[in-house]
């Protein structure tokens, strides 16, 4: 299996990307069709960070940090792009057979303690981009009450040109990844869909996972489906529904990688289910 990973150190963009359990906030990358046939198409896509599922309402997802793998594992430039006030869209011309994927990857630590006045502090500061390097230099070694997590983030969509291929999918060992047993483009209503989420390269068990389907903003209920992953790190579903879907994945342990002592991974895709 060929893999490509680009994963950009921003701790700004992971400070942009908190939680949704806690923000509210969802990211995501959405193409105009997941599957395409013919010699030479294209595809539009929109990507957002916004209060509600494909409403652009909130912020633009940077395009510097978005990149797209062709189905022989090259990577493919962005065209026609553009950053407007809440949504950033581009296009790309898929002139090969097979799996593309488009993503944007993230790590790096955050830390947060009490000084010397009692008063809770964060790094890195919303909205500003720090380093590994930043972190030795700017937080206190011995502070009161200091927890440091190590967190990963990637979000990321598909697209095919004619069959779905696996060449370029799954784990690159850097955060928490899918690795699609069931092929995300290959995805219909009423059957079973079976995904393994990884952690470093290793099983993510007891990931709590939500899906929601398109149209959230004309409902009086999310209506999300919640799931947690097993011990191999697989979940199993099936919906009833034909639509686009955001998908979330969130995990959590006590392993995180000096100085670190936490390690958190979150995990997003668009995904578009089919009529059977």
């Amino acid at each position: 299996m060929k893999l490509s990973s680009v994963l950009t150190t921003s701790l700004a963009v992971l400070t942009l990307f908190a939680s949704t359990s806690s923000t509210a906030h969802r990211v995501w990358i959405k193409p105009s069709a997941t599957v395409v046939s013919g010699d030479s198409e294209w595809v539009t896509f929109d990507a957002a960070i916004a209060n509600g599922i494909f409403y652009p309402d909130h912020y633009p997802l940077g395009l510097d940090r978005v990149n797209a793998m062709g189905p022989d594992g090259n990577e493919l430039s962005l065209q026609n792009d553009h950053k407007g006030k809440y949504r950033s869209v581009f296009d790309l011309e898929l002139q090969q057979q097979g799996t593309y994927t488009v993503y944007s990857a993230s790590s790096g630590l955050t830390a947060r303690w009490v000084d010397e006045q009692g008063e809770k502090k964060f790094w890195p500061p919303r909205g500003v981009q720090k380093t590994d390097q930043d972190f030795d230099k700017e937080v206190p070694k011995n502070a009161r009450e200091l927890q440091v997590s190590e967190r990963s983030r990637r979000v990321e969509t598909f697209v095919t040109v004619g069959a779905p291929t696996y060449d370029t999918l799954g784990a690159t060992g850097k955060g928490l990844e899918l690795e699609p047993v069931t092929h995300p483009n290959d995805l219909y209503t009423g059957e079973n869909i079976t995904f393994r989420f990884t952690i470093d390269g290793e099983a993510a068990a007891n990931a709590t996972l939500v899906l929601v389907k398109d149209g959230e903003r004309y409902r009086d209920q999310t209506n999300a489906l919640q799931l947690t992953t097993d011990k191999k790190g697989e979940v199993s579903f099936s919906v009833s529904e034909a639509g686009m879907y955001w998908l979330e994945a969130e995990y959590q342990d006590n392993n995180g990688e000096a100085p670190a002592t936490q390690r958190q991974g979150s995990y997003v895709a668009v995904l578009e289910i089919l009529p059977l």
